[in-house]
């Protein structure tokens, strides 16, 4: 690529970055979320997948600890899918409880936020929202898996978004959205499993109900909650711009027809 096709593909990407494109067909949309679910629920393709929620999940918690006054100092992400961040603070109060609630929940409010964007025909916007995230995330990583982890994710955000057709770029966008939307609730059932099995005290659950003096258990059914509440608006936002499909939405919202 040339200077000239630099500089003209650079226009175009901030052309895009401010207006809308087509809503991709609806065949589409309904094919991505299908391979979305596939990605979810079957093992071997989550234990990869589960990166990416993963990567949200930390930066949830990263994100919250900062708008909450605490010094985020490190995030690590670790190769069987799991990550910690650590910030510092007072280790107890409204700031340190709002920091631990926020992991769970950030996967599925990010999809509803990209849902959104898509319902809206920002396509675009949507990618490279992404891409920024992932780079402000990269700067707290502070192991060599984390790094790959995302760097990787981002450079295949921003070669999708770079390189690829309009079409590329719609049904990446809509699988990443429903990626996140339905595995929401996965990690939640699994955390719920592993609270079971190991009861060491050292989940998301357990320290808020140290916070709260409230069962670890309700906030299990919080996070679930929260996890399905996005998977229906989400899918309501998606459906409705493209497919015909009227699902309810927030605030009872009209259907937009596809």
């Amino acid at each position: 690529m040339d200077t000239g096709d630099l500089i003209d593909r650079s226009s175009s990407i901030a052309e895009r970055l401010t207006t809308t494109q087509v809503a991709p067909p609806s065949w589409l949309v309904l094919a991505t979320a299908v391979v979305a679910l596939i990605l979810v629920g079957y093992g071997p393709l989550w234990r990869v997948t589960r990166n990416v929620v993963t990567i949200a999940h930390e930066g949830g918690h990263a994100l919250v600890a900062l708008l909450s006054g605490r010094r985020l100092n490190a995030i690590t992400l670790h190769s069987d899918t799991s990550g910690l961040t650590v910030s510092s603070g007072k280790p107890y109060g409204f700031g340190m409880i709002l920091t631990a609630l926020a992991g769970y929940p950030a996967p599925p409010l990010v999809g509803l936020g990209f849902a959104a964007l898509l319902g809206a025909g920002r396509i675009t916007l949507m990618l490279w929202i992404a891409i920024a995230a992932l780079a402000i995330i990269l700067v707290m990583i502070r192991n060599v898996y984390g790094v790959v982890s995302v760097v990787t994710t981002g450079a295949l955000v921003f070669g999708v978004s770079w390189f690829g057709s309009d079409a590329l770029q719609a049904g990446f966008a809509y699988l990443a959205t429903w990626l996140l939307l339905l595995a929401g609730s996965r990690p939640v059932l699994e955390l719920q499993r592993t609270r079971s099995r190991m009861r060491d005290g050292t989940t998301d659950a357990d320290q808020l109900a140290r916070l709260t003096r409230l069962p670890g258990l309700l906030w299990v059914g919080v996070f679930l909650a929260v996890a399905l509440g996005a998977l229906v608006a989400g899918a309501g936002l998606l459906l409705s711009a493209t497919a015909g499909i009227c699902l309810p939405l927030p605030g009872g919202a009209d259907c937009r027809a596809g």
